[in-house]
């Protein structure tokens, strides 16, 4: 049986290789031309045809040079239009294919940017987190005084934010179904490893909470002292100061907030000359 496959796939590449007259030879796009079509894609905002278009010139170009920008314009394209799955891996295959090119270290901002775009709510999946933890580190190490480093040492701070909430969640949890041990310990780890983020005043004051309901109140002084002596116009310091002082009434305060873009530059870094 396997004999006469094999034999009647031989005769018909024979016969095919006879009948010259349907061979037709593959008609050579000018990769220049495409590549031009997707970068007018690329700032009409058609993004999921720019890539198509990277993509083709890309597998046109006969210059690593022209053919590394294609595939990292692929990437931003997709990226562009959320494609989070398909920019990552087009940016990995591009890492690994033209490792010399100019924009490689582009190529690690934006597979750190893509990261940290999925991370969710401090009660989602831990994966997303830990993975922009690990590509925003390597690219702090492998690029610390580029222009793109600064961006994403802030991006980072927001990062160990998100970790330090995670705690506070699952230390809330723990409240709330007065489970006391492990919620000291989580909130200990906020003290500990997260002392610089926006969740260590809420975390002292569920730890003086905690401690004065256990009627261990040395331990509750301790942590309000350490909330009053850095943090005494905080409102969690003055909930933390009503629980010791029942007397006490807090007077109200207000606060502020903002944030930036990445999207221009990309056409002036990356663009075929």
């Amino acid at each position: 049986m396997k004999l006469r496959l094999i034999l009647i796939l031989s005769l018909a590449l024979l016969s095919c290789s006879k009948d010259q007259a349907d061979y037709t030879p593959t008609i050579k796009i000018d990769p220049y031309e495409l590549y031009t079509e997707g970068l007018d894609g690329f700032k009409k905002n058609q993004f999921f045809f720019a890539s198509k278009k990277f993509a083709e010139a890309e597998i046109n170009f006969t210059s690593p040079e022209a053919a590394a920008k294609s595939a990292i314009m692929t990437s931003f394209s997709l990226y562009a239009i959320n494609f989070y799955e398909e920019a990552e891996e087009n940016l990995l295959r591009y890492i690994k294919t033209y490792p010399v090119d100019k924009h490689v270290m582009y190529a690690h901002y934006l597979l750190s940017i893509i990261s940290y775009e999925q991370i969710g709510e401090e009660k989602n999946d831990l994966k997303p987190l830990l993975d922009a933890k690990k590509k925003i580190d390597y690219f702090l190490k492998k690029y610390p005084n580029s222009e793109y480093a600064i961006d994403l040492r802030l991006k980072k701070d927001l990062v160990r934010n998100q970790f330090a909430a995670r705690e506070l969640y699952i230390a809330k949890y723990y409240i709330k179904v007065q489970k006391w041990v492990p919620a000291i310990n989580r909130l200990k780890i906020i003290v500990k490893d997260y002392s610089r983020t926006v969740f260590i005043e809420e975390a002292l004051h569920r730890l003086v909470e905690i401690h004065y309901h256990l009627g261990l109140e040395d331990e509750a002084i301790k942590f309000a002292s350490i909330l009053g002596y850095n943090y005494n116009s905080s409102e969690w310091f003055k909930q933390s100061y009503k629980i010791l002082n029942k007397n006490y009434n807090p007077v109200k305060i207000k606060k502020n907030q903002n944030d930036k873009a990445l999207f221009k530059k990309i056409l002036d870094i990356i663009k075929l000359n």
